[in-house]
């Protein structure tokens, strides 16, 4: 017996390309997740000791979160003109430009420079986050959501990895002549870089392009099949557009509530009497159950469906917030475990949130579609972090930890709308 083996990577079986795009993509998120530490970490370190202002401190954040949103919108379209290729590493290109710029910024003692680096280095954020879509492009819709989620989990390592390398990070950077304060932002850009090239060179075929070939061969086999007669059948537009807002709603309301809980819990713990090393433990926990359930999430969605895993995210994230506004002053354990919920809750319902949008949106539309919505959750992600010092400073950390569980309840009537109109 013999075996035709394919004359190009695209005439591979859809399964076998799916595997090899999964595990590029695996790759270049690992290498992000340890691109995306360095904002988190020292981001805000540099700009307080450069600026000399805590309060002017927090614009870094929010510059970084109104870049990401740009890109978001221009990976997406890149990806729709041209593929999921040329659009993530060109997004992780520009957050390795950033990065260069915030170096750069640091060794001038630039604080103009160093916002407009931070701006750019946004992009490196949303393409780590816009990856995902990648993962479902060429996957069955029975294992979309699993697809995506393996993705997500991917970041974590790079994620838990970048951090710990501050210390060594800051020595190479002494030694080069940079502070030490811009040493992961060697690492950010190494990383950023190695992941554009990651992809660029390996992720073939492309998820995208070759998903739009598949389908335009099965439309045109149907076709045939019926004769000619143009009598196949079409999903119904009412339910693509409602499963955009939906799933837009479901992804933006829990990133605005997880982020409003996540920004004021070590300020609260702060408050009252805990150290750095307690917060930074409830900070690891919590972004460890971000990331780590996300195949769980994935099975979860493709075994229950959609709507079902999203209606379940509210009610994780209400939990979430309901043990965070009772927790005992002294108690880091239980704000440890409200945090774990408040993750979990997230992970669900982006996950869930990812799966309702790519399945609403045809493929032709669907790169742009996914970066626009992207943008929504970064302008839900800065809102619920401005909004949540105001709430604190105003009425308190248990109100805004209970208001904010309340508030991601609003996912459920959407979900009911939904779940009758298809």
């Amino acid at each position: 017996m013999t075996t035709t083996v394919p004359a190009r990577i695209e005439d591979l079986p859809q399964s076998q390309a799916q595997r090899r795009v999964l595990i590029v993509l695996i790759a270049a998120q690992v290498l992000s997740g340890a691109g995306l530490a360095a904002g988190v970490t020292v981001g805000p370190l540099l700009a307080q000791d450069m600026l000399g202002s805590t309060g002017l401190a927090g614009l870094l954040s929010a510059l970084a979160t109104a870049g990401s949103a740009l890109a978001a919108v221009a990976v997406g379209r890149i990806s729709q003109a041209r593929g999921r290729r040329p659009g993530l590493a060109t997004g992780y290109l520009t957050g390795a430009v950033g990065s260069a710029g915030v170096i750069a910024a640091a060794v001038a003692g630039s604080s103009v420079l160093l916002f407009v680096a931070m701006f750019v280095y946004g992009a490196g954020t949303a393409t780590n986050l816009l990856a995902r879509y990648a993962g479902g492009d060429l996957a069955a819709p029975e294992r979309r959501a699993r697809a995506v989620s393996i993705v997500l989990v991917a970041t974590t390592l790079g994620g838990v990895v970048g951090p710990n390398l501050a210390a060594p990070a800051g020595d190479l950077a002494h030694a080069l002549g940079i502070p030490r304060l811009a040493g992961l932002f060697l690492l950010s850009g190494a990383a950023y870089a190695t992941a554009a090239l990651v992809l660029a060179i390996w992720l073939r075929p492309d998820p995208l392009l070759l998903a739009r070939t598949l389908e335009a061969e099965r439309a045109a086999a149907a076709f045939a099949r019926s004769g000619g007669d143009g009598g196949e059948v079409r999903p119904p537009v009412g339910w693509h557009r409602s499963g955009v807002l939906v799933g837009t709603l479901v992804m933006a309301l829990t990133q605005l509530v997880m982020v409003a809980i996540m920004t004021m819990t070590p300020v609260h713990m702060h408050d009252h009497g805990h150290g750095a090393a307690a917060s930074g433990l409830v900070i690891a926990i919590h972004i460890g159950a971000m990331y780590l359930p996300a195949p769980l999430s994935g099975w979860l969605v493709d075994r229950y469906g959609r709507l079902t895993v999203a209606a379940v995210s509210s009610l994780v994230l209400l939990a979430a917030g309901i043990v965070a506004a009772f927790a005992p002053e002294g108690s880091v354990a239980v704000l440890a475990a409200a945090l774990a919920l408040l993750g979990v809750g997230w992970s669900l319902g982006l996950v869930s949130g990812t799966a309702i949008i790519t399945d609403a949106v045809p493929l032709a539309t669907r790169a742009r579609t996914q970066g626009l919505v992207d943008v929504s959750i970064a302008i839900a992600g800065a809102v619920g972090g401005l909004a949540s010092g105001l709430v604190v400073a105003a009425a308190g950390y248990p109100l805004l930890a209970a208001g904010g569980g309340i508030l991601a309840l609003a996912i459920l009537p959407a979900v009911v709308v939904a779940a009758r109109s298809r």
